[in-house]
């Protein structure tokens, strides 16, 4: 049997260490991060949470599939960033919705709008739960209530057609799922964000999440061919097409629509053979900026690896990749057709020019050893990590963004102070930063940040997040490169977007959901409305 997801924090609830454990942890952790004096706190019971009784009760046509159990508007509150962890520590849950849906077809997400609208309820589309920037967070206190509408049994790969690379999905479909379904005909969709074991395709769709390539077919955009989508005023239906040049692209609006447009039930997608050569090494440097220019050099090659991942000694001393204070290249090949280490070795080439050093590999098995594996195995585990580390006391959190080449170094230093700052601040902290992805105008960094949070843990979050946000904007990124944008960074993207795109976009969220009832808060505020 399979055990029961965490109400408050990532993934299982059988994962997360008993005190004894997290003591031996904190004493483990404290002299390599420089916290010392980390003490454990105890994991919320769920008889003692701090939650409202629902405003809504269900009709007796949502009946069948909605419920109030206290667990599931638990399990339904808050995403999985720092300060949501944190409030479910706490035993805070007074933005629980009101009532939980697990429609299980399309006809019964349909009643679940159609009644929200006639009663003044709004409804949060949701997946996995596993957003990082308040992406189902909703209070709805301008509403008659919350209704959350779970996806998950939606989740069957509809339809495979192997002669155009194509399959249909249903939008609650985990990546572990769909992978498997998927499996069966010898193909795979190959998107892993770290949230893949419990994160969906819809919620890729809706968040223009980032994945398993490095290069190229860096986020899930590529790899949808077409949308459908519920509205409260029909059906938002795209054609399955290799590339269109009529009109403005529709599935365009839908990726990165975070549920205020409609709810996607299911996508066509772009797949492919599952891959059967693979080539990877690691490469050590001394000098950051020499390892940044050979991720240029090899994003602008035309080599296209699928992991050309940068990880500052910061970052690779984390992750126990490398202790000796150098930055860590993790570089792979992979294909469904034909052997890459020759693509391997040219890349090899590039960074050995540039000063690197072999670390690891070559190889071309798919071995677990090594820096690509001890990687791969921290990357999986970092979330579990992070719900730990919170238990101890600590603010531990990520941001991401992307920039042009010209532009990094200036951006680098800018986020480095502005963030050191507030870590030096409050005693210190750790600032690491590593490459998710790389394109030929430019890199996508990412960071994570640890502080102690006492003797307010939100409000240190707070001000290393406001310090990060303003070191981006001002220095020409993108406030998310890929987790989107939620309610934690709308107020920095109203910065970003121009006043024109955001009246079309209020504009065309009243046409297809006039009353406004779509995740509200997320991308828009009510008060950008026509």
């Amino acid at each position: 049997m399979t055990e029961p997801l965490s109400f408050w924090g990532w993934g299982r609830a059988d994962r997360f260490p008993d005190r004894a454990a997290r003591r031996s942890l904190a004493e483990q952790l404290g002299p390599l991060l420089g916290f010392e004096g980390l003490s454990p706190r105890p994991a919320p019971a769920l008889e003692s949470l701090q939650m409202p009784a629902p405003r809504l009760a269900a009709p007796p046509e949502l009946a069948g599939f909605t419920t109030t159990d206290r667990r599931a508007r638990a399990r339904h509150t808050w995403g999985r960033a720092y300060p949501d962890i944190w409030r479910g520590l706490c035993g805070d849950f007074h933005a629980a919705p009101d009532l939980v849906a697990l429609p299980r077809d399309e006809a019964e997400v349909i009643s679940c709008l159609r009644w929200a609208e006639s009663v003044g309820a709004c409804v949060v589309p949701f997946g996995g739960g596993t957003s990082v920037v308040g992406g189902i967070s909703c209070d709805g206190s301008e509403y008659a209530g919350v209704l959350s509408l779970d996806l998950t049994r939606l989740d069957r790969v509809l339809e495979v057609v192997p002669e155009s690379l194509s399959a249909r999905i249903q939008a609650g479909a985990t990546g572990p799922v769909l992978e498997r379904q998927l499996a069966e005909h010898g193909l795979t969709l190959r998107h892993y964000p770290q949230s893949f074991e419990f994160s969906t395709l819809g919620g890729w769709i809706a968040t223009r999440a980032g994945g398993h390539f490095a290069t190229l077919h860096t986020r899930i955009d590529p790899l949808v061919q077409a949308v459908r989508m519920v509205t409260p005023r029909g059906i938002w239906q795209t054609r399955r097409l290799p590339g269109s040049g009529a009109g403005p692209d529709p599935n365009g609006l839908a990726l990165g629509s975070e549920g205020i447009l409609g709810v996607i039930t299911e996508a066509w997608m772009r797949v492919r053979p599952r891959p059967r050569f693979r080539a990877r090494a690691s490469v050590s440097f001394r000098e950051h900026s020499a390892a940044v220019d050979a991720c240029r050099r090899i994003a602008q090659s035309g080599l296209y690896p699928s992991d050309c991942r940068l990880l500052d000694r910061a970052e690779a001393r984390l992750h126990t990749i490398s202790m000796d204070g150098d930055h860590v290249l993790l570089l792979a090949f992979e294909c469904a057709d034909r052997p890459r280490s020759a693509d391997l070795d040219r890349a090899l080439a590039i960074v050995g020019e540039c000063g690197g050093r072999l670390k690891d590999g070559p190889t071309t098995t798919q071995s677990s050893s090594g820096s690509a594996g001890a990687w791969r195995q921290m990357f999986l585990e970092a979330p579990y990590l992070h719900t730990t580390l919170v238990s101890l006391g600590l603010v531990v959190d990520t941001f991401e963004t992307a920039c042009t080449w010209d532009r990094f170094d200036a951006l680098d230093r800018a986020i480095r102070a502005a963030v050191g700052a507030e870590l030096d601040a409050r005693g210190g902290g750790t600032l690491a930063c590593r490459f998710t992805h790389v394109y030929p105008d430019g890199p996508a960094p990412y960071y994570t940040f640890l502080v102690r949070g006492d003797p307010d843990p939100l409000a240190a979050w707070q001000a290393v997040k406001a310090a990060a946000s303003r070191a981006i904007i001002g220095n020409h990124g993108t406030i998310t490169h890929h987790h989107a944008v939620g309610r934690t960074h709308r107020s920095v993207w109203a910065e970003e977007r121009s006043a024109p795109f955001a009246h079309a976009l209020a504009a065309a969220k009243s046409a297809v959901d006039p009353e406004w009832i779509l995740n509200p808060g997320a991308l828009l505020t009510t008060q950008e409305r026509p």
